[in-house]
């Protein structure tokens, strides 16, 4: 795949996208995941320019086929990966604001907090990114309910990943002042800042300016370890 040379610069970005696109009927997950990761890496370098929200039109064009066939529930005969491959991309169609997969994924959640309908492990991820990308201050506060009632840490983890997807300036300082409190274990508030660089353009100047302000609280916490080269880099 060609997209490290489009980011120096050596071809056309509009060549990448064209490649990308004739894989639209590729059910290989790996395939797909790799399109994800290269499409989220051009959609980081548009999110500087007036190209960022045609950068959405074209995931949502070019992952709407495969979310239709494969739908929201798992069908008979289906393996692990195909799961995987679900959750990866009602992810990516929802974060770029697909209609139809917000619509579904609020209705879930709903039920799911509700308790009417629990949602299964590998739909949460991907349905509480998009209602958090898409939500206001209430959505994250019932997102921060649901970390304090999770019994098991994986879940914990799972929601502290996708707090930085949401968008409002004031909530993207509400999920980095939460890495820094008691809530969070020490070794996990790096996904949590990592989660809010990587969620938009807002969120990356925010956790940059966080991580200067609270620089010394931080490298003492984790000074000689993987974790604080790993913060840098996020």
């Amino acid at each position: 795949f060609p997209p490290g040379q489009a980011r120096a610069g050596i071809i056309s970005t509009v060549e990448v996208l064209k490649v990308m696109e004739a894989f639209v009927n590729e059910p290989n997950y790996t395939v797909w995941s790799d399109l994800s990761c290269n499409l989220g890496i051009l959609a980081t370098l548009l999110s500087h320019t007036d190209f960022y929200e045609d950068i959405q039109v074209f995931v949502r064009d070019v992952f709407s086929p495969i979310g239709e066939r494969l739908g929201w529930d798992p069908k008979p005969g289906e393996g692990h990966l195909d799961a995987l491959l679900r959750g990866l991309v009602l992810g990516k169609l929802g974060k770029a604001g697909h209609k139809a997969t917000l619509e579904e994924a609020r209705r879930r959640f709903r039920e799911h907090v509700e308790g009417k309908h629990v949602l299964s492990a590998d739909l949460r991820s991907p349905v509480y990114v998009t209602v958090l990308k898409h939500g206001d201050s209430s959505t994250l506060d019932t997102m921060l309910k649901l970390h304090k009632q999770a019994d098991m840490q994986e879940e914990k983890n799972r929601i502290e990943r996708v707090l930085g997807a949401i968008s409002q300036p004031e909530l993207i300082q509400k999920v980095l002042t939460f890495a820094l409190s008691e809530e969070v274990r020490p070794q996990d508030t790096v996904s949590v800042i990592g989660g809010v660089a990587g969620g938009s353009k807002q969120g990356r100047k925010a956790a940059w300016k966080f991580v200067r302000d609270n620089w010394e609280e931080l490298y003492n916490r984790y000074q000689g370890g993987f974790l604080i080269s790993r913060l840098i880099k996020v």
